[in-house]
């Protein structure tokens, strides 16, 4: 492997960037200050947590919805930069206006926190779509790989910070409100954002694209059917997004549910957060490991690798009775969460396009945010009518099994690449 280039580090340090906001905005924080702000708002607590679910749910379904149609005109001559900062700046700017919303104005909250997500998904769409113009196709796994497991080391180190400022707030050893030092938290996440973004801008740049025509907008309309039926007609394409569309529900459904299971299990809000910051940790190096063992045995084999280790976990997790079990189902969790979201982002791109790149992951951001839907509904229902959370935790196995069996018949694309290589020298 050779030395990483200038356009491949600094695609790499945007997901050591955005990750912060994952964390703290997405994850941890915001949402215990959301349920503060609630309070003081006089919005009873059933009320906030509807709101907040709803609140994700639109954010989520608007940019599914638009993602697609800005690809297509992202992937015109210069404009998938443009988009990218367009939205980029949205997230950025929204985060730093969540400190100045009134603590007693949920509401107003929910709505900027919408504005922040939907520049934060957005620009993912496009940063995602960047990966073919930063590197060559031998070395996809490998680049996409690094972004995931920096993204993971990225995101605790402010997370760290924001907690400390929080705890000390808390204890009273600094003089400061706790709502204080939560928008505190979100100042720094942006900065950390902002900050580790500026390479990416200088140094990634559009080198694929597609010539720019008149009527842009109805022309996009036109050119979305067109690869519509192309990823009907391409086999490898669709059987691809339907096997990410299972495998990744069963992913994003258990790195979701795990904080409720553990509950459930009397693990501490402490415990949880220790044991959340060493998966993280975890994850780093096998994040990269995937990525080093793609290039020789590759992608396919790598993401079945990840689909088997995930359908063992949901079994592990059947099990499962005391906190030292909950540990060792989540260090599992962290040898393969990583590498699987980032070994399926490289062979995606490896697969599309490259002239069309941003479009087609506008499509894979789609099955990506629908399907987040499935897992939760499935492990909501077996859990309810069996009344035993691990029964909710194995009926995962279903999608995994599912996945699993769809990218078997996935073509091998990376002994195409080194049939394609040899005939080259």
């Amino acid at each position: 492997m050779g030395k990483i280039s200038k356009g491949e580090k600094s695609w790499i340090l945007y997901d050591w960037a955005n990750s912060a906001y994952s964390m703290t905005i997405t994850s941890t924080i915001l949402p215990i200050y959301f349920k503060m702000v609630a309070e003081q708002g006089g919005m009873k607590s059933s009320t906030s947590t509807a709101l907040w679910g709803y609140t994700i749910s639109i954010a989520t379904f608007i940019v599914a919805m638009i993602a697609p149609i800005l690809g297509n005109i992202a992937d015109y001559k210069g404009n998938k930069k443009r988009l990218f900062n367009l939205f980029f700046i949205l997230g950025l700017v929204s985060t730093i206006f969540l400190i100045f919303v009134p603590e007693d104005a949920p509401v107003f909250l929910l709505i900027v926190y919408t504005l922040s997500t939907i520049g934060f998904c957005g620009a993912n769409v496009f940063y995602d779509a960047f990966l073919v113009d930063v590197t060559t196709e031998d070395r996809m796994d490998y680049v996409s790989s690094m972004g995931y497991g920096m993204g993971y080391i990225g995101s605790t180190i402010p997370f760290i910070i924001c907690i400390i400022v929080v705890l000390l707030s808390q204890n009273g050893i600094i003089q400061i409100s706790v709502p204080l030092a939560c928008k505190i938290t979100f100042l720094i996440t942006a900065l950390w954002w902002g900050g580790f973004t500026i390479p990416l801008l200088k140094n990634v740049n559009q080198k694929y694209y597609v010539k720019k025509q008149s009527q842009i907008i109805k022309n996009s309309f036109k050119d979305l059917l067109n690869t519509l039926r192309k990823i009907k007609k391409d086999k490898a394409i669709l059987l691809f997004l339907s096997a990410y569309f299972f495998y990744i529900d069963g992913v994003h459904t258990i790195i979701g549910m795990a904080t409720s299971y553990g509950t459930d299990l009397g693990i501490s809000m402490t415990a949880l957060l220790i044991i959340l910051l060493l998966t993280q940790f975890v994850a780093f190096p096998f994040t990269i490991i995937y990525g080093k063992l793609s290039e020789k045995y590759g992608g396919k084999k790598l993401i079945l690798v990840g689909i088997v280790t995930y359908a063992l976990i949901c079994c592990y997790g059947y099990f499962i009775k005391t906190a030292v079990d909950f540990w060792i189902l989540a260090m599992l969790v962290g040898s393969a969460q990583g590498g699987i979201q980032a070994i399926s982002r490289s062979y995606f791109a490896k697969l599309v396009t490259k002239e069309k790149s941003a479009e087609y992951f506008g499509f894979y951001s789609i099955f990506g945010k629908f399907a987040a839907v499935l897992g939760p509904f499935l492990v909501g229902v077996v859990t309810q009518i069996t009344g035993k959370t691990n029964n909710g935790i194995i009926s995962l196995i279903i999608l995994f099994i599912i996945g699993g069996l769809i990218m078997i018949r996935v073509p091998d694309l990376d002994k195409k690449i080194v049939v394609e290589e040899n005939k080259t020298m």
